[in-house]
């Protein structure tokens, strides 16, 4: 089973080389950004208490989190792998993801880590914003204080996987082509 954990700041462009990663290796999307817009959108009790941080550009607890994802994982039977984009944000949610997978007798394969320059990033989001129509990809405030979340509690976990020898580092600047090939370099040469 290929389990891979995409990884990069908000704005890396983790979602486009997830769909890529998807349709080529046959994995399930898991995007906990997306877990939470549902259990928003569905007005859960676990959506509202993440859309409460998530409305201040933190993250929301490990608990919640973990809680929606193992529910998700549990849905999908014989699956060829998942691809984890958004998550684990710390060191306490990837030894959790790492327990819960062993439940399931299977593991982390690698990390994947999209690295992009910060003002790279802010223009990015801004554009996304006017797409997507998502307001926390609009408010530049929100945006800085996203990405300072990020290299403060999240870029942490990168260390977690390196430790276990799983840690990619991929540029995540140049065309969308571009980063999918190398993307899909990485994973062939572990795979």
């Amino acid at each position: 089973m290929l389990n891979v954990v995409l990884f990069g700041p908000p704005g890396a462009g983790k979602g486009t080389q997830s769909e890529r990663l998807i349709e080529k290796y046959d994995l399930v999307h898991l995007s906990t950004g997306d877990i939470f817009r549902s259990n928003i959108k569905g007005e859960t009790e676990l959506g509202k208490l993440a859309k409460s941080y998530m409305d201040k550009g933190q993250l929301v607890p490990d608990s919640v989190t973990i809680d929606m994802l193992r529910s998700e994982v549990l849905k999908y039977s014989n699956p060829k792998g998942f691809i984890f984009d958004g998550f684990p944000r710390t060191n306490a949610q990837a030894n959790a993801l790492d327990e819960f997978l062993s439940t399931q007798n299977t593991a982390i394969t690698l990390m994947l880590a999209l690295e992009v320059e910060e003002e790279e990033l802010k223009t990015r989001l801004l554009k996304r914003a006017e797409v997507s129509g998502r307001a926390d990809d609009a408010d530049p405030a929100i945006i800085e204080n996203r990405i300072r979340v990020y290299n403060n509690e999240t870029a942490p976990v990168k260390d977690y996987y390196l430790q276990q020898g799983k840690f990619i580092s991929i540029d995540g600047i140049g065309s969308i082509d571009d980063i999918t090939t190398r993307l899909f370099s990485a994973i062939d040469s572990r795979n």
